[in-house]
């Protein structure tokens, strides 16, 4: 079993500010330090293009968006939000025989990742976007994952024990460093005069500081 912290992916097409590869859009990848340069890319083009400032709805109160790739990027990533979006979230996969059990669906963010520890020690349920309704809910020691709740055909249903999720969640952490260290490379090499802040602003997008 592996939980694996996933951003959705979209094809790159147009973006030209750095190699971002050839993917397939809605699509995922797993954030470590194993990535390829171009993963890498894939991976910090999409957090940006999540908070892009083209985005938001013209009565919302910001200042004028910029019109240069560059500045649309850097303004959605520094300026825009306190709390930025990294569209995916924590896939939990069986293995053994490669299913599924928990993936991401639409309007769930990497960010929410601590969903996973009111799960274990708060509330006791959560839920993971939609298309599919991906849900996990402690019951008693046990933590029951469901892959889609509301599926009209009924869903898989897989129960581990809660220090077993606890352990994954611990694991899919562990990623995260590394991920960053190789993000902030990359980062230095392709916008050296803002590495700093767009590194630290990646490190938001997936709330690194709720991490122990």
């Amino acid at each position: 079993m592996v939980m694996q912290p996933a951003p959705e992916i979209f094809a790159a097409d147009d973006f030209a500010l750095w190699p971002a590869g050839e993917h397939e859009s809605f699509g995922y990848l797993v954030l470590n330090g194993k990535l390829t340069p171009a993963e890498v890319g894939a991976s910090g083009m999409r957090i940006a293009d999540c908070n892009d400032c083209d985005d938001f709805e013209p009565e919302e109160e910001h200042d004028p968006c910029p019109t240069d790739p560059l500045g649309i990027l850097l303004h959605g990533l520094l300026t825009m939000l306190p709390d930025l979006l990294a569209a995916g979230g924590f896939r939990v996969i069986d293995t053994h025989t490669g299913t599924v059990l928990v993936e991401p669906g639409s309007c769930n963010g990497l960010e929410t990742w601590p969903d996973w520890l009111d799960v274990l020690d708060g509330t006791g349920c959560a839920h993971f976007g939609h298309d599919p309704s991906s849900t996990a809910e402690r019951v008693g020691d046990t933590a029951r994952l469901t892959h889609d709740a509301y599926g009209t055909n009924g869903s898989p249903v897989t129960e581990l024990s809660a220090d077993q999720v606890r352990g994954l969640v611990a694991d899919a952490q562990h990623d995260w460093p590394d991920f960053l260290s190789v993000a902030g490379a990359r980062t230095e090499q392709h916008l050296p005069a803002h590495a700093a802040p767009v590194t630290a602003a990646l490190a938001r997008a997936l709330d690194l500081a709720s991490s122990p």
